[in-house]
Order: structure tokens, then sequence, then C-alpha cells
């Protein structure tokens, strides 16, 4: 049987050593296990079991960890910009955002608030890789650099309202089988919210993806117009 000498060597030898990758993917779980006000420095290092200290080699604050943990969720996100089907890539690139988003919740109000805060040059690169690949397969198929912009922020703009919509679908009582029940509507006055209470079926029945679909179709399909009629008026 092992002395608690030894036992406590092995733990010390089987401790994994602290890197960026490791500091980072810990403190992704504590967001998505606790929230964004979960993640201090102290906090971090006692799921690490480190001394705190020992993180600013990594990260020099906790502005540094939450744009590495931006970083890090958007890492997951496949984009490519030599796709000759570039409404087929954008729809690709929502649907698997919309996914990325569904299983890192806590992650979400950083990636569209955060930016505001900081000049585009100052932005960690990671969290620029998506709009320099997306500017990149616009361009290519055909867009002018600065309408390729303008199509990125719409892009972008209707993307992150789909999701924010979709996180704020809360069910009040899953068992329910009333649907006005079931969402609390029958909470709101009859008279004041006639067509929220009529719309309580269609509410309850909210598939993310078919209204992300949607969504797309009808953006998609007003871009490719704007793109054909861009083309047809150039110099041949």
């Amino acid at each position: 049987m092992a002395s608690p000498e030894n036992t406590g060597s092995s733990l010390r030898r089987r401790k994994a050593p602290l890197s960026q990758e490791l500091v980072l993917s810990t403190a992704l779980a504590l967001v998505d296990a606790e929230g964004l006000d979960a993640l201090t420095m102290r906090r971090l290092g006692q799921e690490l079991d480190r001394d705190p200290m020992s993180l600013y080699r990594y990260a020099a604050n906790r502005a540094a960890l939450l744009d590495g943990v931006s970083e890090l969720v958007l890492n997951e996100l496949a984009i490519f910009p030599d796709d000759p089907d570039w409404q087929a890539q954008l729809r690709k690139i929502a649907h698997d955002l919309r996914l990325l988003a569904l299983r890192h919740p806590n992650v979400v109000p950083l990636l569209v608030t955060r930016p505001l805060s900081t000049p585009l040059g100052l932005r960690p690169l990671g969290t620029l890789r998506p709009l320099e690949q997306i500017l990149a397969l616009l361009i290519e198929a055909g867009f002018a650099p600065a309408a390729a912009l303008h199509v990125y922020r719409a892009y972008y703009g209707f993307l992150y309202g789909h999701i924010l919509n979709e996180l704020q679908e809360y069910i009040v009582d899953p068992e329910e089988n009333e649907a006005i029940l079931r969402l609390g509507l029958h909470r709101l006055p009859a008279k004041s919210f006639p067509h929220l209470r009529a719309l309580g079926p269609v509410l309850a029945d909210y598939d993310g993806a078919a209204e992300l679909d949607q969504g797309l179709s009808i953006l998609l399909s007003g871009l490719a117009g704007q793109l054909s009629a861009g083309q047809k008026e150039s110099p041949s």
C-alpha cells in the first residue's frame, strides 16, 4: 500500500503543467458552468489548483482572459473563404455559429458586446478572423470590397439578433400542454396583448434552426439580387 507521502508525490506528478491552452479552456469551462461574472483570476486559480499569480504569465489581466475565451470559441467556427458557393457557405457559417452559441450561451454576450469597446485594429486577431475570411468569400464572389463590408455587417447583425432572440425563448412550464400556459402568456392582459396571446401555439413551437433558415433565405436572396444587378451595370 502506498504511503501518504508517495500518494502526494504521485498527484503532483500527474498535475498537468500550465499552458495558455489549459488556462483558457478552463476559463471557458468556468464561464459555461457559472457565467462571465464567475471568471476571475482568483477563481480560475482555484479551478486549476494553482496560485492565481502564476496565471498572469498567460493572461495579463481579466480583460485578456475574456479576449482569450472569445478567441477560443470563435476558433471552433470553420470558414472556407474559397467556397465557390458563397450563399451556401454563409448559410453553413450561420448554422454553425448558432450551434456554437447554444453550446456556449454564457459567452454570447461577450462575443456581441465586447468588440464595441475596442477599436478594430486592437481586437484579438482570432476575433477578426471571421471578418477577414467572410470579406474574402464575398469579394471572390464578385462584391466590391466596400459592398462586401456592408454585407458582412447586415449578415452578422441579423445573425446575432437571431441568436440573442433564440436564447431568450424561455419556457415557463415545459410539461404544460396549453401553449399560453407553457409560455406564461396567460399573465398578460388579454385586451392589451391580443396578438401575442393568439400567437401562443406558434411561439411555443419555436424552431431555432428553421427560423434561422427562413431569415437567411430572405437575406441571401436580396444580396444575390444586389450582386446580380451590380454585375449587369458593370462594363463588360
